[in-house]
């Protein structure tokens, strides 16, 4: 596959691709002319990129989550996918009580949120939340 077909097909431009190359995410087989050519399988590789990117992992971290080929098949470390599930899980329930807490601010009858008990106790709980995060 063509490396111009790899950026249609992924919309990922052809720098980013040689730089992917470069880190050893991505590998081409060979050159047409002066044009890298990859196996169709670097389409996954690519969509695993972006996937794990969005996930918060950096491209270091992949490159060693991504860990060597195996019967030409990639194989992902399960440990690293796992502890960075629980960190995003962790994030969720953060976000979640930071919500809470603004849809009540922004109902709440007080004269004042900081004299409100409800409001005051949902700070409390995001203070616990923060200091788990570090």
């Amino acid at each position: 596959m063509d490396i111009a077909e790899v950026v249609k097909q992924t919309s990922i431009p052809a720098s980013r691709l040689r730089y992917y190359e470069e880190l050893g995410l991505i590998t081409s087989h060979s050159r047409k002319g002066l044009r890298r050519q990859y196996a169709p399988e670097v389409l996954e590789t690519i969509g695993f990129i972006i996937l794990a990117q969005s996930a918060g992992f950096s491209l270091a971290d992949i490159k060693n989550l991504l860990g060597p080929a195996t019967q030409g098949k990639q194989q992902l470390k399960r440990d690293m996918l796992a502890n960075k599930a629980a960190e995003i899980d962790r994030q969720v329930r953060q976000l979640q009580a930071i919500a809470k807490s603004l849809r009540h601010a922004a109902v709440c009858p007080a004269s004042s949120h900081f004299e409100c008990p409800s409001f005051l106790k949902l700070m409390r709980n995001a203070m616990k939340l923060g200091k788990g995060a570090r």
